[in-house]
């Protein structure tokens, strides 16, 4: 099974799968979007394995493109592992602060982010699509972190994960005019004039989003692999049919 691991230390493991044509479902992850929910769940499962952990210890959302987010607990154990109608609902961020849990977040162009603090404990990940990232949906996550779960957000460490490439995103006026009222995205966009599309980062918005939070530059790292240009990239703009990566974190017991 094809992983790219960001952070294997002695807290904290994270990474995402990654399209591999010699798995089930080209090793697609998602249950909301697939030919067989049994297969998903085997690779599922085969992950878990190279994770050292078990498919119940996984927390899945039912994704919404929304701002919303919470906070698992023990007691979300195993929400969304195996059934989608047991995922948390209209959530597209998690965090915790407990052991040996997997936060889950499913992407194919959208932006995942990954992120620990090694201070206080707390682990997350966020789904950011182009709508999450005109909502602010990381920015309100690490406001909540910071003012209500009292973390120092010089104590984050942020991996933004592979997603549709700039070149690639491109949009209309409508979307375009949502990322501008932002006040902070302009040095991410440019216009071209051939095909009257706006092409817009949203890794890079992201990461902005990061630094207002006020979490160090130099601690957010960037995977620039396109969704759509990678052969081991599942990409909605390409193939509207296609799987999801799984973007995920655990911290250590």
């Amino acid at each position: 099974m094809k992983t790219k691991i960001y952070y294997n230390n002695e807290q904290f493991i994270a990474g995402t799968t990654l399209k591999d044509s010699t798995e089930l479902e080209q090793n697609n992850m998602a249950l909301h979007v697939c030919t067989s929910p049994d297969d998903v769940v085997i690779n599922r499962k085969k992950l878990a394995a190279t994770l050292h952990c078990d498919i119940n210890d996984f927390i899945c959302t039912q994704q919404t493109h929304s701002a919303n987010f919470h906070r698992a607990t023990l007691d979300d154990k195993g929400f969304g592992a195996q059934q989608q109608d047991t995922a948390i609902a209209n959530t597209d961020a998690l965090y915790t602060f407990e052991k040996d849990l997997i936060l889950c977040s499913f992407t194919a162009d959208c932006v995942p982010v990954i992120f620990y603090n090694d201070r206080h404990g707390v682990i997350g990940v966020i789904h950011s699509g182009w709508q999450g990232t005109v909502k602010e949906v990381t920015v309100k996550l690490f406001q909540h972190l910071i003012e209500t779960e009292q973390c120092s957000p010089q104590d984050f460490h942020v991996q933004i994960g592979m997603a549709l490439s700039q070149q690639k995103f491109e949009v209309d006026a409508d979307v375009y005019e949502q990322f501008n009222r932002l006040g902070y995205a302009d040095d991410f966009m440019y216009y071209n004039a051939q095909t009257n599309k706006y092409h817009i980062d949203n890794q890079q918005t992201v990461k902005r989003q990061c630094e207002l939070a006020g979490i160090p530059s130099h601690q957010i790292t960037i995977d620039n692999t396109c969704t759509f240009l990678s052969d081991q990239g599942f990409s909605y703009r390409q193939d509207k049919q296609c799987g999801r990566h799984l973007s995920f974190i655990m911290r250590k017991s």
